[in-house]
């Protein structure tokens, strides 16, 4: 299958980023946006908690150099159709969604003027970033939700249609920190054309064209189920575990590349040493709860609530 995603740079982030060290998952951002030049909205219709995420992420990016960062409000579906919004977003060199539950993004965004306004200006080269619920709904086939530290079953994950920015992938977040490889696998069991991309927690992926390139902490998993010999997902009843066979598997950290339209891994264009791989924090960047676990992310660690 093709995967394609439009002329702007995608900055697509596992959950977690750091806020209050480098930050330099965020911080990347903003140069692709154009730096000192930047225009950012904020897009925080994921969030049950808006104001307070938007305000957090308006004060990173400022302090980070960008000309100006401004939270859009989008509470409604009326609201995305309003000339305010409209008006911001055909100034912004950059958007950036927050996370939360990507249901909320779906339902509100799509088929208004805001969702094809984005999409006009991704193909024109503006920047998209998304974070959790942000990364997830970046496809054009999303996972909605689905069970945690689970082996592949019948029925263990939902999915449904993303904003489509990127095509051919299936985008999953947290991915090591919640144990979430047993869920995009039983999604790929039903779209075995899709390639499964699983971003760990303060991990990226900066897409251009049909290559990414990872940075951050943790690792992006690839998972790529298009050659399997058997999938027996069909002949299988509700909750009853799926066997697949012969899926390929590739783990990647930063500064390694991916190509979606050839599939295969490269090592990119430089390779971080083995003493500057880790900062502290990613080293201490361990799994913080029970996997499946439901949060509320208060204005000091603003991703959203209720992630799925």
């Amino acid at each position: 299958m093709k995967v394609t995603n439009a002329a702007g740079p995608l900055l697509v982030i596992g959950g977690a980023e750091d806020k209050e060290g480098k930050c330099s998952i965020l911080r990347e951002f903003v140069q692709l946006a154009g730096g000192k030049k930047s225009r950012i909205a904020v897009m925080t219709v994921a969030s049950e908690f808006p104001e307070e995420v938007g305000a957090l992420y308006e004060s990173l990016f400022r302090r980070f150099g960008t000309r100006s960062a401004e939270a859009l409000r989008v509470r409604q579906r009326e609201d995305a159709n309003s000339p305010a919004v409209l008006q911001a977003l055909e100034k912004a060199t950059g958007v950036f969604f927050t996370g939360g539950e990507q249901m909320r993004i779906i339902s509100l965004l799509g088929g208004t003027e805001t969702d094809r306004l984005l999409h006009r200006r991704h193909a024109e080269g503006m920047v998209l970033g998304g974070t959790s619920a942000g990364a997830s709904m970046m496809s054009a086939t999303m996972i909605v939700e689905g069970l945690s530290e689970a082996t592949p079953r019948v029925g263990n994950v939902t999915i449904g249609p993303g904003l489509e920015f990127l095509h051919g992938v299936i985008i999953d977040q947290h991915f090591g920190q919640r144990g979430r490889s047993g869920r995009l696998l039983s999604a790929l069991a039903q779209y075995p054309h899709q390639l499964g991309i699983g971003i760990d927690e303060d991990t990226a992926l900066v897409m251009k064209g049909s290559v990414f390139d990872v940075i951050g902490c943790g690792a992006v998993t690839v998972l790529d189920a298009g050659a399997a010999t058997y999938n027996d997902a069909l002949d299988r009843r509700e909750s009853q575990h799926v066997a697949i066979c012969d899926v390929r598997l590739h783990v990647l950290t930063a500064g390694f590349q991916f190509d979606l339209e050839k599939r295969t891994p490269s090592l990119g264009t430089v390779r971080p040493s083995k003493k500057t791989n880790r900062s502290k924090r990613c080293e201490a960047n361990k799994p913080k709860s029970p996997a499946g676990a439901k949060h509320i992310h208060l204005p000091s660690s603003p991703s959203g609530a209720s992630e799925s």
